[in-house]
């Protein structure tokens, strides 16, 4: 018999939980790296294990309500937030779940470990930004400009990505992102692998020129 819990005037089944907790790793991760913080600054704040937090992060542990509780006060955000339950502001992002006012985040995959696939909106600026707030962590990430100018800062490089350009990298070397601005917003989708995953290219190559 399935499981139905109300909420409201709605019905929240057990597989629409299992689906917050499945999405609730990339939100953890979007507001940490908001805040500018690293694992290990959270686990010291906290005092939940770093390999707690990693493994939350990556799909590979469902966090409980106490530790949901306890880096939602740390991040300053809300339980809606992280569950994907607050009001959207604006039609065109309904889906994408906002953190604070400089970054949105929409899970494209079910966050469940192996590679998974979100997209990024970092809202327009007015004045140029300063240098991206680096961090690092374990994994392999391969991201593409959908719109705009894209500043990711990769290790001691400071690299500018505009539509159709691809970055990929070893998430170990310290990174961060920002709008490039002034001028609009920036799209752009990530795929992440946890555990050093990469993407496998299968297009066979193209023939050579017939000889005559």
């Amino acid at each position: 018999m399935e499981r139905r819990v109300r909420k409201g005037a709605e019905r929240v089944t057990g597989d629409d939980v299992a689906d917050m907790l499945a999405e609730m790793g990339p939100r953890l991760r979007a507001a940490r790296e908001h805040r500018g913080a690293t694992l290990t600054g959270v686990s010291d704040a906290t005092g939940i294990s770093l390999s707690t937090l990693s493994r939350i992060e990556t799909g590979r542990r469902k966090p409980t309500l106490e530790v949901v509780l306890k880096l939602a006060k740390e991040y300053g955000v809300s339980l809606d937030e992280l569950a994907g339950t607050a009001p959207a502001a604006e039609p065109r992002t309904s889906a994408l779940q906002r953190f604070g006012d400089d970054k949105a985040v929409l899970p494209l995959t079910r966050y469940v470990g192996g590679l998974h696939a979100h997209k990024h909106v970092l809202p327009a600026v007015q004045e140029p930004p300063a240098r991206p707030r680096q961090v690092s962590h374990d994994g392999w990430e391969w991201l593409c400009v959908l719109y705009g100018r894209l500043w990711l800062a990769l290790g001691g490089q400071d690299l500018v990505l505009s539509a159709g350009d691809v970055a990929e990298f070893d998430t170990r070397t310290p990174h961060g992102v920002a709008n490039a601005g002034p001028g609009g917003p920036v799209e752009y989708l990530i795929m992440f692998g946890p555990q050093g995953e990469r993407l496998r290219p299968r297009t066979p190559p193209a023939p050579g020129p017939r000889a005559r």
